[in-house]
C-alpha cells in the first residue's frame, strides 16, 4: 500500500465534501473547490475522514493512489486556510505596487508590468520589495507566483530580480580579468 495514499484525509469543522461520479466538490470557509479526479480511485467517506481507495495493484494504480489523495488534501487544506507564496524582489529602483487588483512591478524594463490575477488569486503587496499571490488553489497560487518571478528570474552575478522568499541564488564571481590587467 502506499504509504501516503492509505492515510485517511481528516475533515475539519464547517468543511462539507460533495462526490459526483470522480468529480469531488469541497467547500469551506474560504470558497468552494472542484477537481476531476481519476476514475479508478475510489474515495469513501467516514465520519470526519474521508479515504481513497485503489482498485488493484497494477502500477498505475499504486502511482495514482498516493496523488489522488494529496490532491483532494490540499483542496481541503485550501479551503480551510488558504495557500500563500511570498516574493522578494532585489535590486535598485526594483518595486511592486497594487494598482486596483492588479500587480504593477518596475524591474528595470522601459515599462512597467502589470500583471492580471486570475480568479481566484489576490495579490498583497506588504513593502515595496515584498510581495505575496494568495489563493485557495494550491495549483494556481503556484502557478501565478511563477509567473511573476519569470517578469525577471534573479541573475547570478548581482542577485537582482524576484525570488522567492528563502530561495539561495548561487553567485557567480565575475570576470576575472579585471584585476592586475593585460600582461
Amino acid at each position: 500500500m502506499s504509504r501516503i495514499g492509505r492515510q485517511p484525509i481528516l475533515l475539519p469543522a464547517g468543511v462539507e465534501v460533495a462526490l459526483d461520479g470522480p468529480v469531488i466538490t469541497v467547500t469551506g470557509p474560504k470558497g468552494t473547490l472542484t477537481r476531476s479526479l481519476p476514475a479508478a480511485m475510489t474515495v469513501e467517506t467516514g465520519v470526519g475522514s474521508l479515504l481513497v481507495t485503489r482498485p488493484s495493484d497494477l502500477k498505475q494504480h499504486k502511482q495514482l493512489h498516493g496523488l489522488t489523495r494529496t490532491l483532494i488534501a490540499n483542496m481541503v487544506e485550501g479551503v480551510t486556510n488558504g495557500y500563500r507564496k511570498s516574493l522578494e524582489i532585489t535590486g535598485v529602483g526594483y518595486r511592486a505596487q497594487k494598482v486596483g487588483d492588479k500587480l504593477q512591478l518596475n524591474l528595470g524594463y522601459s515599462h512597467p508590468v502589470e500583471i492580471v490575477p486570475p480568479d481566484g488569486i489576490s495579490f498583497e503587496v506588504e513593502s515595496p520589495i515584498k510581495l505575496a499571490v494568495l489563493g485557495i488553489n494550491k495549483e494556481l497560487v503556484g502557478q501565478v507566483a511563477a509567473r511573476v518571478r519569470a517578469t525577471r528570474k534573479p541573475e547570478p552575478y548581482k542577485g537582482k530580480g524576484v525570488r522567492y522568499s528563502g530561495e539561495v541564488i548561487r553567485r557567480k564571481a565575475g570576470k576575472a580579468g579585471k584585476i592586475g590587467g593585460k600582461k
